[in-house]
């Protein structure tokens, strides 16, 4: 069944797998570099169904780091284009971008140097901005919360990336509500605070990442896939639930996404996730069955056999 084709709209995977967005850390300017080329270029010659860039940010200030990708103007847009032609030209393989906001996780060190820590001053720091006023963790500094006029700028900034990657000609868009990033942020209640349209209502949604969902459906290609990465729990006591996640899915679904990513945890350092062997087939399968939009997930699937099974008992549609 893994090899099997998988039709989702007008594009169709070869197999159902597909090559996770890694974040690289080796932008220029929020460029892509000679590094993208040859890792990309490996990725899409791997027999994968489809491949996903890493996960790429709607404005600066949206970075982790400040070697993180970027698609926000006319020069990045260019690059990218170029990249995506010299790609297209190895393999004609079905590619995506994820496209996301930090949030209070941005302002950071590249993992290797100082491990995922906040940036001081002599590093070019920059203030970030979250749903409240709430740490990332005791040693990271108090984000801003953002005021009104601010998410609407942050949806915009959503939509010109949107647009600039249709322009492009990706196959897929990914928005990225998972990892402890901007629109995570909202979704959580270890985060979010606000008592405003954009808090946490009866429902425990945020409007803000269903607005940003809406925006991006009128943008982005009826008959190319839109999806997004999820958190199904934050693995903490007064987090996400995979109740919430659910209804979040079924929300997604009504707008017109195509899939749902299964992703956990990441909302602060330190969490209750246990990781196992596809530790997140149990939270995929829940979702699938109570939802109507096509399930993948992602978390040490490391083996064509585990794959197949897990698509095998229907817990997903297709790997990442």
């Amino acid at each position: 069944m893994i090899f099997n084709k998988l039709k989702i709209k007008g594009v169709t995977l070869k197999n159902k797998i597909v090559v996770s967005p890694m974040c690289q850390y080796s932008g220029k300017s929020g460029c892509p570099t000679l590094w993208h080329y040859n890792h990309l270029s490996n990725l899409v010659e791997s027999g994968a169904g489809m491949v996903m860039i890493e996960s790429t940010a709607v404005s600066k200030n949206g970075k982790i780091t400040h070697k993180d990708l970027c698609l926000s103007n006319l020069i990045q847009e260019k690059k990218f284009k170029k990249l995506k032609k010299f790609l297209s030209e190895i393999n004609n393989i079905p590619i995506g971008i994820q496209i996301s906001h930090a949030g209070r996780k941005g302002s950071s060190f590249v993992p290797w140097i100082k491990g995922n820590t906040p940036l001081d001053k002599k590093n070019k720091r920059w203030k970030t901005v979250s749903a409240s006023a709430i740490k990332r963790d005791k040693n990271w500094p108090t984000p801003r919360e953002l005021t009104t006029k601010e998410i609407i700028k942050i949806i915009n900034q959503f939509k010109n990336t949107a647009l600039r990657a249709k322009r492009i000609g990706f196959d897929c868009l990914e928005i990225h509500m998972a990892h402890g990033y901007l629109l995570h942020q909202f979704l959580s209640p270890i985060s979010n605070k606000r008592s405003d349209e954009f808090g946490l209502g009866k429902d425990k949604l945020s409007k803000f990442p269903l607005k940003i969902a809406k925006e991006v459906r009128k943008i982005w290609p009826k008959n190319k896939i839109l999806g997004a990465r999820i958190t199904a729990t934050d693995h903490l006591s007064g987090g996400i639930s995979i109740k919430d996640s659910i209804l979040l899915s079924n929300n997604l679904k009504k707008i017109g996404f195509d899939y749902v990513c299964v992703s956990s945890g990441g909302i602060l350092p330190k969490t209750k996730m246990k990781i196992k062997k596809a530790f997140r087939k149990d939270l995929s399968k829940e979702i699938k069955k109570k939802t109507n939009i096509m399930v993948r997930t992602s978390g040490q699937i490391d083996s064509f056999k585990l794959a197949e099974k897990i698509i095998k008992a229907n817990v997903v549609d297709f790997v990442a």
